[in-house]
C-alpha cells in the first residue's frame, strides 16, 4: 500500500495545523516527556522477534515477518507527527499482507508465495496486490534502517538531518515530485535528538540495540528485493 496523496495532505497539514499554535518542541516534548522508563530498549521486542522469522530451510516466513515488523511501530511512534506518513503505509501494508495470509495460513506460510501467486494469474502490478504491499513495506522498513544507521554513525547530526538524508538515500527515488514534497515536509516535524533518545533507551544500551538492528534486520529487506527483482517487481514507482 502507499498512502494515497490525499492522505498525505491531510495528514501534514493536520499536524502542521495542530502544533503550529505551540512553542516549538512543545507538541513533541508533552508525548515524549509522557513515557515511562522501559526495561531494555524499545528495539528490545524487535530483536527478539527476528529470531523466528526464517524456517529451518532458511525460507522467509510470513507471520513472522509480519510480527517482526508491528514490533517497529511503537518505534516509530516515539518520532511523533514526522513519522505518521511512514506508520500509515507500514501499518497498511502488514494489514493488507496479514488479511491475505489469515485466508489461507497453510497456503501462504512462505512470504514470497503472495507474489507467485499474483504472477501467475498476472495481477502482481496492481494497486492494491500483495506484491505491491510487500514492495512498499520493505522500501519503508529500508528507510528506517537507513535511518538508524544515520543516528548511531552520526552522533553529532540533528534528527531532522538523520530523516532528510535517509530520505534522500532510500524513498525519494520512488516517490513522484507532490509525495516527495509531503514527504519532506512531514519529516520537518522531526522531535528533537536528545529528547528522543533519551525516550528510547530505557534501560539498556540504546546504540548498541539500534546498530545490531540494523545490521540483523537489514539483510532480510535485502532478500525481498533480491526475490522482487528475479520477478522483475522490484523497481515499480508510486503511481
Amino acid at each position: 500500500m502507499k498512502v494515497s496523496i490525499f492522505t498525505m495532505w491531510v495528514l501534514v497539514f493536520g499536524l502542521s495545523l495542530d502544533c503550529s499554535g505551540a512553542d516549538s518542541n512543545s507538541s513533541v516534548s508533552v508525548h515524549l516527556s509522557k513515557e515511562l522508563k522501559m526495561e531494555g530498549t524499545v528495539f528490545t521486542p524487535c530483536l527478539e522477534g527476528m529470531k523466528n522469522v526464517k524456517s529451518e530451510q532458511g525460507e522467509m516466513l510470513t507471520k513472522p515477518f509480519l510480527d517482526l515488523c508491528k514490533t517497529i511501530l511503537p518505534v516509530i511512534d516515539k518520532f511523533g507527527a514526522a513519522m505518521t506518513l511512514v506508520k500509515a503505509d507500514i501499518g497498511g501494508n502488514i494489514s493488507r499482507l496479514e488479511k491475505n495470509y489469515l485466508s489461507d495460513p497453510d497456503k501462504y506460510k512462505y512470504l514470497y508465495t503472495f507474489v507467485q501467486g499474483e504472477i501467475e494469474s498476472k495481477t502482481a502490478k496492481g494497486s492494491s496486490s500483495c506484491t505491491n504491499g510487500l514492495l512498499w513495506l520493505t522500501r519503508a522498513m529500508d528507510f528506517l534502517v537507513e535511518l538508524f544507521r544515520n543516528l548511531v554513525a552520526h552522533q553529532d547530526w540533528s534528527m531532522s538531518q538523520a530523516c532528510g538524508e535517509s530520505y534522500q538515500k532510500t524513498l525519494k527515488k520512488w516517490h513522484g515530485w507532490l509525495a516527495s514534497s509531503t514527504f519532506s515536509m512531514a519529516l520537518k516535524l522531526a522531535p528533537d535528538r536528545k529528547k528522543f533518545m533519551d525516550v528510547i533507551s530505557g534501560s539498556g544500551d540504546i546504540y548498541a540495540d539500534m546498530e545490531r538492528f540494523c545490521t540483523e534486520f537489514g539483510p532480510f529487506l535485502q532478500e525481498n528485493h533480491k526475490f522482487l527483482a528475479s520477478v522483475g517487481m522490484d523497481d515499480m514507482k508510486a503511481s
